[in-house]
C-alpha cells in the first residue's frame, strides 16, 4: 500500500507543484566539522528556506493539491510552530482562510510569524496533544480541511523534494542525518534517496526528551511519550495511534536512530553560528550535535546533516552565543 501511494514519481510531481513557492536551499560544506570527523560533511541548509524551515515543502504540496471547494472551506493545522508558519504563509499567498492551533509552550517568535501571515491563531493547551484535541473540535464545528504536519502522502512527497536536491547536488553521498519527530521529513527524504541508491544510510536524530518516533521504533509499535520542554521544540509532540504512513515508512527506511542531550544541542547551535555563520534552531541542530559527539557508529562520508530550521527565539540564541570558554571545552544547556 505504501509503495503504491508514495513513490518517487510522487516526489517529482510535488516538486513541480511547489516550485514557485519553495526555495531550493544550498548544500554547504562544513570545513570545521569535516576536520573533526575525518569525513566530508555538508549541511543541507533548510534553515535558509523562505519560512525558515523545511515544513514549507510539505505544506505547499498538500495545500496546492486541494480542490477549489476544499480551499473555500478554509484549512486548519496543529503545530509546534514551523508547520503553522508554513501553512499560514501558503494560505496567505493563495487567499485561503487558515486557523493554526498551538500549545502554550510554542515560542513567541514562531507565534508572531504566524500572526504576520494573517492566520487565526489559537493558543491553548499545555502540550501538542492538547492543542490537537482543540483543533479536532474546531475542525468539526466549522468544516475545515485538516493539513496534517507529517502523516499525509502529499506532505511526505513535499518533504521528499529535499532528498531530490541532496542526491542531485551530491550524488556520492553515503550518510544522511535527518531530524526525526513525526517522521514526515525523514520518510520523504528516504524514499528519494533509497530509490536512487539503497545503500545510502539514513540516520534519524532527535532529542532525549520526548523522543516519540525513536521510542516507537525501538518498541516495534507506536508508544505514548511525556512531552517535556526542550531546545528542540520543533520536534516536540507524540505520534497519534492512528498513524497511517510515517511509522511504517520509518521502520522500513531508517537505518539507525540516535538521541542527543540538551547540552549537546546547545553546543551544536553555537557551533553552526560560530563556525559556519548559520542560525539554526534546536530541532535543526540535532544532526550537528550527533556528529560533534560521535553518536553515529561507523560514520562514512560524504555526510549530509539536514539543518531543518532556523526559527530560533532571539533570546535563546543570544543566551547560547554568550556562553564563555572555548567551544571544545564549554558546557552549555541543561
Amino acid at each position: 500500500m505504501l509503495d503504491f501511494i508514495i513513490k518517487l514519481s510522487a516526489i517529482f510531481k510535488a516538486r513541480q507543484r511547489i516550485n514557485s513557492l519553495v526555495w531550493r536551499t544550498p548544500l554547504i560544506e562544513s570545513y570545521e566539522l569535516s576536520k573533526r570527523t575525518d569525513e566530508q560533511v555538508y549541511f543541507k541548509a533548510e534553515c535558509l528556506q523562505v519560512t525558515g524551515s523545511f515544513k514549507l515543502r510539505g505544506a505547499a504540496s498538500k495545500i496546492l493539491s486541494l480542490t477549489g471547494e476544499e480551499r473555500s472551506r478554509g484549512i486548519i493545522a496543529v503545530s509546534s510552530g514551523n508547520h503553522g508558519r508554513a501553512v499560514s504563509y501558503i494560505a496567505s499567498h493563495l487567499g485561503i482562510e487558515a486557523t493554526i492551533c498551538v500549545s502554550k509552550h510554542v515560542p513567541e517568535n514562531k507565534l508572531a510569524a504566524i500572526r504576520r501571515n494573517g492566520a487565526q491563531l489559537v493558543v491553548e493547551g499545555q502540550t501538542y496533544e492538547e492543542a490537537e484535541e482543540i483543533a479536532v473540535g474546531i475542525q468539526r464545528e466549522r468544516g475545515l480541511v485538516r493539513i496534517d504536519p507529517f502523516d499525509d502522502p502529499y506532505v511526505i512527497a513535499g518533504q521528499g523534494t529535499l532528498g531530490l536536491e541532496i542526491i542531485e547536488d551530491l550524488p556520492e553521498v553515503r550518510t544522511v542525518l535527518v531530524p526525526m519527530s513525526g517522521g514526515g521529513l525523514i520518510s520523504g527524504i528516504a524514499i528519494a534517496l533509497k530509490s536512487a541508491d539503497p545503500s545510502i544510510r539514513l540516520i534519524g536524530v532527535t532529542m532525549e526528551k520526548g523522543a516519540a518516533m525513536v521510542e516507537s521504533l525501538r518498541a516495534g509499535h507506536i508508544v505514548e511519550i511525556t512531552e517535556e520542554p526542550t531546545l528542540a521544540d520543533g520536534l516536540a509532540g507524540g505520534i497519534p495511534p492512528d498513524n497511517r504512513y510515517t511509522f511504517r515508512l520509518c521502520q522500513r527506511y531508517v537505518d539507525d536512530a540516535v538521541l542527543v542531550s540538551e547540552a549537546e544541542i546547545a553546543r551544536a547551535m553555537r557551533f553552526a553560528l560560530e563556525e559556519d555563520h548559520l542560525v539554526v534552531e534546536g530541532s535543526g541542530a540535532v544532526g550537528i550535535a550527533a556528529l560533534l559527539h560521535d553518536k553515529v557508529a561507523k560514520l562514512k562520508g560524504p555526510v549530509v546533516a539536514v539543518l531543518s530550521g532556523g526559527n530560533v527565539d532571539l533570546g535563546v540564541l543570544l543566551e547560547i552565543a554568550n556562553q564563555h570558554g572555548a567551544l571544545g571545552q564549554r558546557h552549555v544547556g541543561s
